[in-house]
């Protein structure tokens, strides 16, 4: 297996990042998911775009976006599979034990995992933490995940996959790693980027391609929800069918099911959308 590191593919086995490196001691960093079909990323711009968006907003200097494409090509082509996670990094650099940061520049890292398709449907339960929109970090793509990581491991020790947070003041947000769209009276419905969720790249598509309305949802609407949907780079459009102890029949309803197969054929016909 390859990496891209410092400028160029290293075998991951001896490839290494400095111990003082400030995405390590302090969560100082970005990322960006990328989904890979035999060695082709799809939605690489919006990626790249918003990797640039959340560099600015947590102060870092801005990706040599020349270098990050260069670096996912030879990743893809180093690393052949035919369904991939390309993981983009990028960090503060080396610093000192603290939160000031070093003037060594950024640490970029691209490397390559393979996955295989989701299934059509999953479960999933509310956690009991709040995300707040009003935070340094709300909506941007950091690699500060330990909340995450804490609410995904509640998840599934409860047997679903995703975990599924409100805001500070009740409303529905997003997933640990995914958006989250409700279907009411029939009509598609999604939390706007005011409630805190991440801006994902498919949350974006889905709202373009489906006409979906951004709406300030309380958490409790799923509850009554006729439909639930998540959405990410790995999952694309993945139905739910359980909502902590709640079960949703004829899952997937007809409003994802139309959502499944329009993101479908709209992102096969442009891996660049």
């Amino acid at each position: 297996m390859k990496i891209w590191l410092d400028g160029g593919l290293q075998d991951i086995e001896s490839a290494r990042v400095s111990v003082l490196d400030h995405g390590l001691t302090v969560g100082d960093g970005i990322f960006e998911t990328v989904k890979a079909v035999h060695g082709r990323p799809f939605a690489l711009t919006r990626h790249l775009d918003r990797l640039t968006r959340s560099a600015r907003g947590l102060g870092l200097p801005d990706p040599d976006l020349d270098e990050v494409r260069r670096a996912c090509a030879a990743v893809l082509e180093a690393n052949p599979m035919p369904l991939g996670r390309l993981r983009l990094t990028y960090t503060g650099g080396h610093g000192p034990l603290g939160s000031d940061r070093g003037d060594r520049g950024p640490t970029l890292v691209v490397a390559l995992g393979g996955t295989t398709r989701r299934p059509d449907s999953t479960a999933v339960v509310t956690a009991p933490w709040t995300r707040n929109e009003r935070g340094a970090l709300t909506g941007l793509k950091t690699t500060s995940y330990a909340e995450n990581v804490l609410a995904l491991a509640r998840a599934r020790e409860r047997g679903a996959s995703e975990a599924l947070f409100g805001n500070t003041v009740g409303q529905l947000c997003e997933g640990t790693g995914s958006n989250v769209f409700v279907v009411l009276d029939g009509e598609l419905h999604t939390p706007p980027l005011a409630s805190g969720c991440l801006a994902g790249i498919t949350r974006a598509l889905v709202v373009e391609w489906t006409g979906a309305e951004e709406t300030d949802l309380p958490l409790d609407v799923l509850e009554r929800a006729e439909e639930v949907f998540l959405t990410s780079t790995l999952r694309d459009v993945q139905a739910v069918h359980r909502v902590d102890g709640r079960e949703l029949p004829g899952t997937p309803g007809p409003v994802t099911a139309k959502a499944m197969r329009i993101f479908d054929e709209r992102s096969g016909a442009d891996l660049d959308p």
